[in-house]
Formats: C-alpha cells, sequence, structure tokens
C-alpha cells in the first residue's frame, strides 16, 4: 500500500519537501486533504504549484530556495497536455537548471500510461512513474495515486482514508433510502433546488482544518452537475453553484445575508464533535471552553435561519481524521453521481471545460499572428507602428479587434510591445510596435 512508501532516494540526501504541479481535481483534492490532515510536522512539507501564473510560480519556487535541491517534485496529469501543468513543469525545470539541479533525479509523474508525461518520465529517467486510469476523472480522483500519494508522503495515514471511502461505499449502496446517506443528500439537494439548480450550496464547515473543502466541492459538485444537455439531448442548463469559507467566520462575513437578504441558497453545516485530542481541552471560563464557543455558533446560526425560513442540512462527523476524510469525500462523490441520476445528465464529463480550453489556444495563435505582423513592421525602415485595427486586417482577424487589443495591452504591460501614441482608452486611436527602436526614433 501506498502508506508503506518510503521516499527515494535524493541526490542531497534525504528529500525535505514535496513540490506538486497539478490543476484542477490534481491540486484541489490533495491541497484539500493536507490542509486537512498533514501533521504539524509532516515527514515532508508538501507546497503546491496549481495555475500557470507566473508570479505565483516564482513564489512557490522562491518559498523553497535552498530547499529545491532536497525537494520532490510530483507532476500530476492524465494527458500530459494540460496547458497548466505543462508549463508549471517547464518553470520548475528552469529553475533546475539555473541552480545546476538533476531534474529527473527529483521527479515522479502521476498520469495515464502511454500519455505525453508518462512517454516525458520514461525517456527523461524520472524517478518513478504512478497509474492514472483513463476512467478517473480528475474531481474524482482524491483516492487514486493522485491524492494517496501526495498524502502518504506527507505522513497521512491513506489506509485509513481508503477505509473510510469503503466503509461509506457500503452504506451507499444500501437500497433503503433512509439507510444511504449519499441517497439523502442527493434527495436534499434536489428538494432545495427544485431540480434545477434554483438555490445555491452555501459549504459552512466548522472547524479550519476543512477550510478548503468548500473549494474542492466545487468542482466535484459544479463541474459535475453544470450541464447544458441532458442524457436525451434537451437543454437543461443544470447545476448548483457551490461557495463557501467556514465558521464562524462566516458568521462575521456574509452570514447576515443569508439570514436576510435573498433567499437564494441552502446551506450545508459540517459538524465536527470532537474539539481537541481528549486530555487537551481547558476551560475558558467555568464550564465553558474554546469548542463549546464554536459548537454555540453552529448550533446559533443554523436557528437562526431556521427562523428565517431559510433551509439547511447538517452532516456530522465525530472528528476530523483520515477515516472521516476519505467518508466526506466519498459521500460527496457518490451523492454527485445519484444527484445527476435523478436529473437525467452526465456527471463525468465537461464539455464546458474543453470549451474554454480550446478558446484559449484560439487566442494563443491569434497572438502568434499579431507578433508576426508587429515583427515585420519593426523590421521597415523606419519602423511602422499599426493601429490595432490594421493588424486585425494583417491577422485576417477583421471582427477580432478587440481580442487583439487586449493581447497588445498584454504584450506592452510585459514590455514585448510599445503603445507608440493613443489613448488606452480609446483603443481605435492607439499605433502600436515592438522592437529595440525607441519612440522617439518613429517619428524624427
Amino acid at each position: 500500500m501506498l502508506s508503506a512508501i518510503k521516499p527515494p532516494p535524493c541526490p542531497a540526501g534525504k528529500f525535505t519537501h514535496v513540490l506538486s504541479i497539478g490543476i484542477g481535481g490534481s491540486a484541489l483534492g490533495p491541497q484539500f486533504v493536507a490542509e486537512a490532515l498533514a501533521p504539524d510536522n509532516p515527514p515532508l512539507e508538501i507546497r503546491f504549484i496549481d495555475n500557470t501564473d507566473p508570479a505565483g510560480i516564482d513564489h512557490q519556487i522562491s518559498q523553497l530556495g535552498a530547499k529545491l535541491s532536497s525537494t520532490l517534485v510530483i507532476v500530476i496529469s492524465k494527458s500530459g497536455g494540460t496547458p497548466e501543468t505543462r508549463n508549471g513543469l517547464l518553470e520548475v525545470q528552469k529553475a533546475f537548471r539555473e541552480k545546476g539541479l538533476d531534474f529527473p533525479k527529483q521527479a515522479v509523474a502521476i498520469t495515464q500510461e502511454k500519455s505525453l508525461l508518462d512517454t516525458t518520465a520514461r525517456s527523461e529517467g524520472w524517478l518513478a512513474r504512478f497509474p492514472m486510469f483513463d476512467w478517473v476523472g480528475g474531481r474524482t480522483s482524491e483516492l487514486s495515486a493522485v491524492g494517496l500519494l501526495p498524502a502518504a508522503l506527507q505522513g497521512i495515514n491513506v489506509d485509513d482514508m481508503l477505509y473510510g471511502a469503503a466503509l461509506m461505499d457500503k452504506a451507499t449502496r444500501k437500497q433503503s433510502i433512509k439507510e444511504n446517506p449519499a441517497a439523502l443528500l442527493a434527495l436534499c439537494w434536489y428538494w432545495a433546488s427544485n431540480g434545477i439548480g434554483s438555490k445555491d450550496m452555501v459549504v459552512l464547515p466548522y472547524k479550519d482544518s476543512l477550510l478548503l473543502f468548500s473549494r474542492y466541492l466545487q468542482q466535484l459538485v459544479m463541474e459535475s452537475l453544470g450541464k447544458e444537455l441532458d442524457l436525451d439531448g434537451n437543454l437543461v442548463n443544470q447545476g448548483l453553484s457551490v461557495y463557501g469559507n467556514k465558521g464562524s467566520t462566516d458568521q462575521h462575513a456574509y452570514i447576515q445575508q443569508l439570514r436576510e437578504g435573498v433567499s437564494n441558497f441552502f446551506a450545508t453545516f459540517i459538524e465536527v464533535l470532537r474539539d481537541r485530542p481528549p486530555g487537551h481541552d481547558w476551560e475558558l471560563e467555568p464550564g465553558v471552553t474554546c469548542g463549546d464557543y464554536l459548537f454555540g455558533m453552529l448550533q446559533g446560526t443554523r436557528s437562526a435561519l431556521y427562523a428565517n425560513k431559510r433551509e439547511s442540512i447538517t452532516v456530522t462527523v465525530q472528528e476530523v481524521n483520515a477515516r472521516t476524510i476519505g467518508a466526506l469525500i466519498a459521500l460527496y462523490e457518490r451523492a454527485v453521481g445519484l444527484y445527476a441520476s435523478l436529473v437525467n445528465i452526465n456527471a463525468y464529463h465537461q464539455p464546458g471545460v474543453e470549451a474554454g480550453k480550446k478558446a484559449a489556444a484560439d487566442v494563443l495563435a491569434l497572438q502568434k499572428r499579431v507578433l508576426a505582423v508587429l515583427n515585420e513592421a519593426s523590421c521597415k525602415e523606419p519602423a511602422e507602428p499599426l493601429a490595432v485595427e490594421t493588424i486585425a486586417q494583417l491577422c485576417q482577424a477583421p471582427n477580432q479587434v478587440e481580442m487583439i487589443y487586449k493581447i497588445v495591452l498584454h504584450m506592452a504591460a510585459n514590455d514585448r510591445a510599445l503603445f507608440a501614441e493613443g489613448s488606452r482608452g480609446s483603443p481605435r486611436s492607439l499605433k502600436v510596435y515592438t522592437g529595440e527602436c525607441n519612440v522617439e526614433e518613429l517619428y524624427d
């Protein structure tokens, strides 16, 4: 089992940190579990690169500093072609080269067999490759190698996580709805949102360690249930919007609106009975502990919402540990599948995500054409600044003037293009150039 794995040999002697590169389900699940379960002093501390934001990537690498030489890098991508993950990998490889480190000796991949990432890891001689099966989607991958490997390296008991999930699986196979927690949860969603997603789901976990639970559920629920068409091809625009933070912080944020504002939501309270490990609690005042205050806030908020006819669900666990986290993950994964059956949609594809990826690729292709046009103009004697509309015509994209303006605005902010004249508030007045010449030389 993964719980027994030992970190592989490190060129620097011993690995001290893990840097996980992934996005979506390849990051949200591991982040949630790390926040919920990692010990205060884990065997390996973990950091995440979960976006293609250059400043964010630089920050994570900078935080590791000299520890980069003792950092195990986990790259997670089923296809190996996810742009954000690929970009993070390339940026980290660059950081390794700059420090004279041998990246393959500190890298492992979690990916589908024979994927681009698998082929790369195999040919470059990475430390290890772990399988990610085709039928496992990112948002339902936390209890696969995607989540279990990072968790095990942090000293989290993944056997207990799987045991908790197995117990929940057993419960969710029961034919009696009253004995099936996932069926009950799915029916609550259906009833609260009229089966058409008419209300948002507000997740309120009353435990700091569950801070990231709502973020994890956002992807699991919204990517699974947010569908334009049902299984019969009918236009249905289904979905459940999810947001939340934690209690009692939320009581000082948006509970005011939940109780007295627009009634466009139903709340889900995650109640944790155990405040602290046994023997560690003490009374702030006679008969009252810090945890009692948290309990009172939860029950008080729940009652206050009920008094104003606001609906809520309460999910109660004994304590936050590996078993209960495994059970919670399994509970919500199964509830999503059952709810999808109730509203006749496919919970396990994401055509909207694919459409967004294609649109992003189209923008980058247009940017390359813009650069080519600007570079050609800059090679003329004298260099020729071009209006945005002219660039659009030369790119054979006359209907993309606004997008081209956005492209040159971004390029200018990163010193790859300059505005020769005109106002940014009036895009059609702008003239743009690129190259080594300066503005004064253009108008000598």
